[in-house]
């Protein structure tokens, strides 16, 4: 019989009350151990987790993300830590969770996460099944520290945490925090990107503008990000209005991101923008965009790229390049393609 080793949810939750419960429920089943570290929550999120079977203890928030998310591994102190949000919760796989009690802790896992906005679903694959001596670094966007073999499991988790109300209320604290780490480290590319990404979930376009440009200054070599920042920053040079430097912009980084569907639609959005501005610009514009949703199409889905949208590379190009070809008089090809990539 193989040996068993002792697995533990870990997270840390503050005025969580309305999601704790959830997130606890759906993992339970499948781990020994639950450790929930409340960092000052002035609700019943204590109480709740300690009612769904998890330990609860109890920390000052220390403004850093990573001594809180240590402190937290600390105390589980398992074989196996599978670190969640408490505005996350386990789609499927606890049949694969339930399989660490017989499965040495010689890697890290990653698995599926399935963000939800007001207007759509983004994907990534993260690292958040962790051997018991791994730990965090980073005031914020914290990353395990390891130089362990890496495995993607058959994870699948959603997270809702940046719908209406609950964005609003994350507004600010973030960016104080990413603000903070880049004056510690003020060359660190992938800083200045996710400050890029809280300027751009609140729709300050032109500080995301600033930060990607920064980030893009700083970058060494080609991240897994990266795809995602030229799609973002695509948008935001959209909404400033800076529709040739977008172009130009896009022009150079058509090698590294070929196989995004994300920034071929960023790209055709930013082109149909420019002709609304400049119908003047329309006839020059207008296969150009249609050759950027079509490359949508032929790339398809790629939810294994970080930040990639659901539908990006199948029904929404579609849509997108339907309109096009009803407005240029190709009706019959447009409902072929409403056909072949309908909505949902």
């Amino acid at each position: 019989m193989s040996t068993p080793w002792r697995t533990c949810l870990v997270v840390i939750a503050r005025n969580e009350s309305a999601h704790i419960q959830r997130l606890l429920e759906s993992v339970r089943p499948f781990v020994d151990d639950m450790l929930v570290l409340d960092t000052g929550s002035s609700d019943n999120t204590a109480s709740l987790a300690a009612a769904c079977g998890a330990r609860v203890a109890q920390l000052s928030w220390p403004d850093d993300f990573s001594v809180a998310r240590n402190a937290a591994l600390a105390l589980a102190a398992a074989d196996w830590h599978v670190v969640l949000d408490a505005d996350e919760w386990l789609i499927e796989g606890g049949d694969v969770l339930g399989a660490l009690r017989h499965t040495p802790p010689d890697f890290v896992g990653t698995l599926a996460l399935e963000d939800r906005f007001d207007d759509g679903v983004a994907h990534a694959r993260l690292s958040r099944v962790l051997p018991g001596s791994v730990r965090y670094a980073g005031r914020i966007h914290e990353q395990p520290v390891h130089s362990l073999p890496v495995r993607p499991l058959a994870l699948h988790v959603g997270h809702d945490g940046y719908l209406g109300q609950r964005l609003k209320d994350k507004q600010g604290r973030n960016r104080r925090l990413l603000q903070a780490a880049i004056q510690d480290h003020p060359q660190d590319a992938y800083l200045w990107y996710q400050l890029g990404k809280d300027a751009f979930v609140y729709e300050d376009f032109a500080s995301a503008e600033e930060a990607f440009a920064t980030c893009a200054s700083c970058l060494s070599g080609d991240p897994a990000w990266w795809p995602d920042l030229v799609a973002r920053r695509l948008f935001a040079l959209k909404r400033l209005g800076h529709h040739a430097a977008g172009v130009v912009f896009a022009e150079s980084q058509l090698g590294l991101c070929a196989n995004s569907p994300d920034m071929f639609f960023a790209l055709g959005d930013l082109l149909l923008d420019w002709a609304a501005e400049e119908p003047a610009q329309a006839e020059l514009l207008l296969p150009m965009i249609e050759d950027a949703w079509r490359r949508c199409l032929e790339i398809g889905e790629r939810p294994d790229l970080p930040g990639a949208v659901a539908g990006r590379g199948s029904h929404l190009a579609a849509h997108n390049l339907a309109l096009v070809l009803e407005g240029t008089g190709r009706a019959d090809e447009a409902q072929l393609l409403r056909q072949q990539f309908p909505t949902g």
